[in-house]
């Protein structure tokens, strides 16, 4: 019997030990695991935030070697900023932040490890668990317009509307990215055409044309829109990106439009062929001016409308012709303002300033049928105000352009491209609003 009991007393002991090692496997691993798997997800939060921040960091160079020594800079900084040294004793560091340029698109990989030291785990021979984290941003291609606007009511805010302007135009990839450069007044000029094959644009050029803008034209807000989208469709399919884009930039409601009349005098406002010469007209009555200048300059005085308390033309074009013949916009129209083609002393205003705000909803809208988002940003009480034959604001217009929710019930059509639009206050706001533009645009494309 003793025999028996001492060999059971042994037994237990065994036991006993075992049991005490798996107890203490399974506390290490709940004390050390757990300090592991907070490291593990900090780690996750600042490797994601490094790979964002690296995308965002490409556009700073002016070739691929400072692009990437950019985003490197950049990933290693947030990195830092999110996961000190010592974190929960924790060695976090970077082991790779890979940037690879592919046609249009930019793909990051960043890795990063945190090796720390185990405490009651050490007893099972480990000295050390090392959380590990990968992530990945992949920024597509992209092809923009940014269209701004060079009216004269902008004059005292010049400064900082070029300041802005050029702001917004440094967060993009000057090797990857497409842009075009087209300001509007009265008429319009693209300043730098998109490339239609090869990618990148010219920023140095584009910041030397902002810097010359002097802001004295009116408002023809379509003519600015035309050739955003013109410019978007000159990229043959086959070398379009997969991100399409107008930016348009404006601080009030639109004053005219371009069109190729037909004056009441036979011989006036015509080529050398006896064809009608396209101009912008205005509301208030100036005109035609010529449609390639944003400057309010009359084409002749033979295209003057109004002369003397007389109009010099009695009907509008049935479709908006000022460029080609595709009658793809209606300027005769009974939506969504009712405009008729009787030009005489007490219809112009009306039908003039309904068109002038038709026209620009109606390219947007057609622009997002071809699947090019619409960014638009306003500046200014004068937004804020109504005005015109129907007491609209030009805010109303801006929201109807970017297809956003908060827009006029009749223009909101959240099948099509959703785009967004941004109220700068006060010229302090401007920077501000173009960078949350840029974000959003940056977050669509990755």
């Amino acid at each position: 019997m003793l025999p028996n009991l001492r060999r059971q007393r042994g037994a237990i002991a065994i036991m006993t030990a075992l049991g005490m090692l798996v107890l203490l496997a399974v506390v290490g691993l709940v004390i050390d695991g757990g300090l592991a798997y907070l490291v593990k997800a900090r780690l996750n939060a600042a490797v994601d935030s490094a790979a964002v921040a690296a995308a965002r960091a490409v556009p700073a160079g002016n070739n691929q070697t400072e692009q990437t020594a950019s985003a490197q800079a950049a990933a290693a900084e947030f990195f830092a900023a999110n996961i000190p040294n010592g974190y929960m004793l924790s060695q976090p560091r970077l082991t790779g932040t890979d940037v690879s340029f592919s046609g249009g698109t930019v793909t990051i990989d960043v890795r990063a490890e945190a090796p720390m030291p185990v405490s009651v785990m050490q007893v099972l021979g480990f000295t050390e668990l090392t959380p590990r984290a990968y992530a990945q941003t992949i920024r597509r291609d992209l092809d923009m317009a940014f269209v701004v606007d060079n009216s004269g009511s902008l004059y005292d805010n010049r400064v900082a509307v070029r300041a802005a302007a050029k702001s917004f135009l440094n967060k993009f990839n000057v090797t990857q990215d497409r842009v075009a450069l087209i300001q509007f007044g009265s008429g319009a000029e693209v300043d730098n055409p998109i490339n239609t094959s090869a990618r990148g644009f010219n920023r140095t050029s584009m910041l030397s044309k902002i810097d010359a803008y002097s802001f004295p034209g009116t408002t023809s807000s379509v003519e600015g829109m035309w050739h955003a989208r013109d410019q978007l469709n000159r990229i043959p399919l086959v070398n379009r990106s997969a991100m399409r884009v107008i930016v348009f930039f404006s601080d009030g409601a639109p004053t005219g439009f371009g069109a190729a009349l037909n004056f009441n005098a036979a011989g006036d406002c015509k080529d050398l062929a006896g064809n009608p010469i396209a101009g912008v007209m205005n509301n208030d009555g100036a005109g035609l001016n010529r449609l390639d200048d944003s400057n309010p300059v009359l084409i002749s005085t033979k295209c003057d409308i109004y002369r003397d308390g007389v109009l010099y033309v009695k009907k509008l074009p049935e479709f908006y012709n000022a460029h080609d013949n595709k009658r793809e916009f209606p300027i005769v129209t009974s939506y969504p303002r009712p405009v008729t083609a009787d030009l005489n002393l007490s219809s112009y205003v009306q039908n003039v300033d309904r068109a002038s705000r038709n026209l620009p909803e109606a390219v947007a809208d057609k622009a997002r049928d071809e699947g090019i988002f619409v960014f638009t940003l306003g500046m200014g009480n004068s937004l804020k105000v109504k005005s015109g034959v129907d007491n609209e604001t030009g805010e109303s217009l801006l929201k109807c352009m970017a297809n956003v929710a908060d827009a006029p019930a009749r223009c909101y059509k959240p099948e099509k491209p959703v785009g967004m639009y941004c109220y700068a206050a006060t010229e302090a706001d401007l920077t501000p609003c173009f960078s949350r533009l840029a974000s959003a645009i940056l977050r669509i494309s990755k």
